[in-house]
């Protein structure tokens, strides 16, 4: 909704409004505060018309429009987003994000620049949204911001095609407990089934690890030969978990290996695996298991998604392989861009090896520049500390900082402090890169 009186007549783009805490009904006030980066305007004494839309607050009926705009022009920090699974994790996670009393829980992952909500069997809302907490203190959700002027923050070409959808998520996830045997659906299935436009292919990249029970970190990944439909879901009726487990490929991983996993391949996170995920924006997974591997029940729903156990043998792709054509098939190989002077670009995957996302690796001792992007992209430092700079600001970062950055940003130096190497990564939400990098 657009509003605009005299007073806020030259503020363009005021699309986003709240209802603030202390209103109450009746209540008519006029005035504009003016910030670096926000504009609230009240109303005036007119009688206006409006929604309280996903701000909804009992009867209180003051508006304030909060112009996001000028946030397009700045990295936003992200607060930490912690998420529940149904499995047990996050110790590493925990130390990696400088938390004192680290420990595993049902905790296990973060998601970061996240716009859409988990889908665990207890609902809480809002559980999985990325959030930024701005100048003044106040915390909105990532998603509200986007929503405010997707064109400044996403840029033309993204919005043309996916509107105010980032089209992208990413998550660091950590596993003391194996995750249970699962397939997320491909596009064609999640339309048909889910109604959703996206599917949820996703990718690995493993940053650390640890043994549990002596056991190496490993992942679980693709259709041996000779799997069908009627033997898979025979198994999952007698719920053979060491048939099921066998039925897969298991590869041990080490810190720098880099896994594709497609819509409707199944697969599983072992043990001792701390990774990032880039993936497709939905929370579907279809799982095998009715007790998972620590003993805690599953649910029909977070079994079959409400697709019906009949039906969700058909998100599975039934093409097996031997060891090797999943290693070739998808085991990816960074493609170093530029390596000088104590710096390192690099590809970890790449716009060309698929057009779902991709991911830039940035480790540098001193300093590197990258160009402009052709679109938005979230960064995550992986390790070290230092500084992001940018025309019109900086910003201190350090190991397990978050940020979105939003189209409109240009080039970026990225600067290491204290004589530590600083390491990160910049994902791009599909078809994105940066200039001049290929």
């Amino acid at each position: 909704m657009e509003y605009y009186n005299e007073a806020s007549k030259n503020v363009p783009h005021l699309c986003r409004w709240r209802v603030p805490n202390w209103c109450s009904g009746g209540e008519h006030i006029s005035r504009l505060v003016e910030t670096p980066l926000m504009k609230l305007i009240f109303s005036t004494n007119e009688k206006i018309n409006f929604e309280l839309g996903r701000y909804k607050q009992d009867r209180r009926i003051r508006v304030i429009w909060m112009k996001f705009d000028d946030l397009s022009r700045y990295p936003l920090k992200l607060k930490q987003n912690r998420v529940r699974r149904p499995f047990v994790g996050g110790n590493l996670l925990d130390e990696w994000q400088g938390k004192k009393n680290s420990e595993d829980g049902n905790m296990p992952e973060e998601w970061v620049s996240s716009t859409i909500e988990a889908r665990n069997t207890s609902y809480i809302p809002n559980e999985g949204l990325s959030r930024v907490e701005i100048y003044t203190g106040e915390i909105i959700f990532l998603r509200d911001i986007i929503a405010s002027d997707p064109v400044s923050f996403l840029g033309e070409k993204h919005v043309a095609k996916h509107g105010d959808n980032i089209s992208v998520l990413v998550k660091i996830l950590d596993s003391y407990s194996r995750l249970m045997i699962q397939v997320h659906p491909d596009n064609a299935f999640a339309k048909k089934v889910f109604n959703s436009d996206f599917g949820k292919t996703e990718a690995w990249y493993i940053i650390g690890g640890r043994k549990v029970n002596g056991d190496d970190p490993y992942v679980l990944l693709g259709f041996k030969p000779g799997i069908t439909r009627e033997k898979w879901k025979r198994l999952f009726e007698k719920q053979d978990i060491k048939g099921m487990e066998d039925a897969l490929h298991k590869f041990t991983v080490k810190p720098g290996d880099i896994f594709f996993v497609e819509g409707g391949v199944p697969h599983a996170v072992g043990t001792g695996c701390f990774l990032m995920e880039i993936q497709e924006p939905t929370d579907f997974t279809i799982r095998t298991e009715k007790t998972s591997p620590i003993g805690l029940p599953i649910s029909e729903l977070q079994m079959h998604q409400n697709a019906g156990f009949d039906k969700m043998f058909d998100c599975f792709h039934y093409n097996g392989f031997t060891r090797e054509e999943v290693l070739g098939k998808w085991h990816i190989t960074h493609q170093v861009v530029k390596d000088e002077s104590g710096s390192k670009l690099s590809w970890i995957i790449s716009p060309q090896y698929t057009t779902y996302f991709s991911i830039m690796g940035i480790e540098t001792v001193k300093s590197f520049t990258t160009p402009r992007a052709q679109t938005f992209s979230s960064v995550v430092v992986i390790s070290g500390k230092g500084r992001l700079l940018w025309d019109g600001g900086e910003l201190a970062i350090n190991q397990s900082d978050e940020l979105f950055l939003p189209v409109g940003i240009g080039d970026i130096n990225w600067e290491s402090c204290g004589g530590q190497k600083l390491v990160a990564v910049r994902c791009f939400p599909p078809a994105g890169t940066a200039a001049g990098i290929t």
